[in-house]
């Protein structure tokens, strides 16, 4: 068996909307080429770079149906959907914020939340070892019945739901170390405890009202979920750290049938939409940690769906080094800004606060 990689072509066609960066173009605003930070040259050259350097040979490469409607409706209410059909058969437009679509774009958002169940499937049916799935658009911030933040579908959420209906998950854990708070996936689970939700993220990054430690999942949920703000500038040490303080332990505690990473890459330093100076090796040793975590608690079964990530020449380098650890190849792609942004990471004092902050909730979370 290999590390599913699963893509589709038509996800690099998601596009729409006049946006300078996250600004609509207005009176005073230029246009910009490709508009919005969420565009398919991160993703498309993730592909390019595991092409040239010949990683994809070595990886079992597929594609997947659209989600069906029946899919959907488990997250997202009809009148949504059909709101979404209608503006896209119409030529596309934008119902939420910051979500454009154009011409197709609802079957575009179907294809990618497909990817992330066939992922999903694909992984739990132990045809694969483990996947990876290049989605596009991202999913982790839409909420049932309103798109935000690039986001048009829960696409994890309804990978995770179509497994509890076909009966092949009991418990999922789903670990989102994309830069900014997953709402849209806590929200669909914040009230369950068959599925632990954690994120790791730049507090106050977006949404600016989300994300806060406090937040730890209400009723039966009551305790599956958890938030791990961090402070911009926190780096690569405080990531590793906040892996191996809350992150693990909590997978250990809830041990669940199969691991779900929202892998976002806009920690990475240089990222318009953030300030946290993760490095390719960051992430690297993040999947190192996951996947072990993985094969001591449920058999090794680990499901990667891309998020955000920003940054056109570093996303790709980030994202082999994950493709790379997830596969255990030897192939690499040595990163040409590693030894810069090492150079560029906190200073002792700084973390040495953040791990004060990482001890606070660890305190927290054990209780009196």
């Amino acid at each position: 068996m290999a590390t599913g990689f699963f893509w589709d072509e038509r996800c690099f066609w998601h596009a729409g909307g006049n946006y300078a960066m996250m600004l609509p173009v207005g009176d005073l605003v230029q246009p910009m080429p490709g508009g919005l930070p969420e565009n398919p040259e991160t993703k498309r050259r993730l592909k390019n770079l595991l092409e040239v350097t010949g990683l994809i040979r070595e990886l079992d490469v597929r594609q997947a149906a659209m989600v069906t409607e029946e899919d959907l409706l488990r997250v997202h209410p009809q009148s949504y959907l059909t709101a979404f059909r209608e503006m896209s058969d119409a030529g596309g437009g934008e119902l939420g914020l910051r979500t454009p679509f154009g011409p197709g774009g609802y079957e575009i958002a179907k294809v990618s939340a497909g990817l992330a169940k066939e992922a999903l499937f694909a992984t739990l049916r132990g045809e694969i070892d483990n996947a990876y799935a290049l989605s596009r658009p991202p999913g982790h911030h839409c909420l049932p019945d309103f798109p935000n933040g690039f986001c048009l579908l829960a696409n994890i959420a309804i990978a995770v739901e179509a497994a509890f209906a076909a009966g092949m998950v009991d418990r999922v854990a789903v670990l989102d170390w994309d830069v900014h708070h997953g709402n849209g996936t806590e929200a669909i689970f914040y009230d369950r405890d068959d599925v632990l939700t954690i994120s790791l993220h730049q507090e106050r990054n977006y949404p600016l009202d989300t994300g806060e430690f406090e937040d730890r999942g209400s009723g039966a949920g009551d305790g599956f979920n958890l938030n791990i703000p961090l402070p911009a500038g926190a780096g690569h040490t405080t990531y590793l750290e906040a892996m191996e303080r809350l992150v693990i332990p909590a997978l250990a505690d809830f041990q669940p049938d199969v691991i779900i990473v929202a892998c976002g890459y806009d920690a990475a330093a240089l990222d318009p939409l953030s300030r946290m100076l993760a490095t390719s090796e960051t992430f690297r040793l993040m999947t190192t940690m996951v996947k072990e975590a993985a094969a001591l608690l449920c058999d090794g079964r680990l499901v990667l769906v891309h998020e955000g990530g920003y940054l056109e020449a570093y996303v790709p380098f980030c994202g082999h080094a994950v493709i790379q650890e997830l596969s255990g190849s030897r192939i690499t792609a040595p990163d040409p800004m590693l030894d810069t942004f090492n150079a560029r990471q906190p200073g002792p004092r700084f973390e040495n606060y953040c791990s004060v902050l990482l001890a606070e909730m660890e305190d927290a979370l054990q209780g009196p």
